[in-house]
């Protein structure tokens, strides 16, 4: 492993499921979080053990876990350990955090990935981007997130007979103006998924599955409201978790009502919604003032790293 070097990686928040497709559709959106890390070279005459210096400025300051705990460290480590390299004994990370936490734009996905992408870049080379999807699906648990934060844009995920995690990405439609909706509050994944009945009936399967390939469709070729509001349609999960988030279930079905294209974005409480310029006001008066709205650029390139000058 070299030392003293750094890396910068950027990583943007992204959108699960997307109405009916549960665990496995996930769009990329244009807010990030950028994620400094340095190796620093050992200090002469240091004592042994690790040495980890971490800052987090903006969205979980003063709340995070600061030492190997941290979500990113946790990365790091996990991925220094499948690619065989030694730990590195100093590490100085710096965390700009924009992304919200436990709100339902993976937040967790993003740390992940961010420190997967980081210990590649420090140490592990060789390590292809398979196994980094790999390695990141592993930790988060579920690949809908992980997999348009690393790709970018729309993207499609499944995990194969052998517990392999693949994905495909897709490229959406410029049209397509995502608007998220989120509340002051939060919601964990675990609290959303303990949510979820063991088994759905078969017909509520199937509308989903039909609507997931019809969505796929209007995201990527004709993104019309009409089309998008029966692409949206979600039989399997939202309802049950409703009583998690009453509000954000709620104005999912005053805004569907209205017309506009609205789902719960990943366990929740954030609402996603598919607008246009004439839908702003409408998204605006439903929603009130209990909520931040922000219209989202679609990102299409994925996580990114860089590493700056030497300074």
């Amino acid at each position: 492993m070299s030392s003293s070097s750094t890396v910068v990686v950027r990583v943007p928040a992204t959108s699960a499921n997307l109405g009916p497709g549960f665990d496995s559709l996930g769009l990329a959106l244009g807010l990030y979080d950028e994620v400094e890390v340095a190796v620093l070279d050992d200090v002469p005459g240091s004592p042994g053990g690790l040495d980890l210096d971490v800052h987090v400025e903006g969205e979980g300051a003063g709340e995070l876990d600061l030492g190997e705990g941290h979500l990113i460290v946790k990365a790091m480590r996990a991925t220094f350990d499948r690619a065989g390299v030694p730990q590195p004994r100093r590490l100085r990370m710096r965390c700009l955090n924009r992304i919200p936490h436990a709100r339902g734009l993976g937040s967790s996905s993003a740390a992940i990935c961010a420190g997967v992408l980081a210990a590649r870049a420090l140490a592990a080379p060789a390590l292809s981007d398979d196994e980094v999807f790999e390695v990141a699906t592993r930790m988060e648990g579920h690949p809908d997130n992980v997999a348009p934060c690393l790709s970018g844009g729309l993207t499609i995920a499944w995990t194969e007979l052998s517990g392999t995690p693949r994905k495909l990405k897709l490229s959406p439609h410029g049209g397509v103006r995502p608007v998220v909706c989120v509340p002051r509050t939060r919601l964990s994944t675990e609290e959303a998924r303990g949510l979820l009945p063991k088994e759905v009936p078969h017909a509520d399967a199937a509308a989903n599955a039909g609507r997931a390939a019809l969505l796929v469709a209007a995201l990527t070729q004709r993104p019309e409201m009409g089309l998008l509001l029966a692409a949206t349609e979600d039989r399997l999960h939202q309802d049950y978790r409703a009583p998690a988030m009453p509000a954000t279930a709620d104005l999912v079905k005053r805004l569907r009502v209205a017309g506009v294209p609205a789902v719960v974005s990943g366990a929740g409480p954030t609402v996603l919604v598919f607008g246009t310029a004439d839908t702003h006001d409408l998204i605006a008066s439903e929603v009130g003032s209990d909520w931040h709205i922000q219209p989202l650029d679609v990102d299409r390139s994925g996580a990114s790293v860089q590493f700056p000058e030497t300074r």
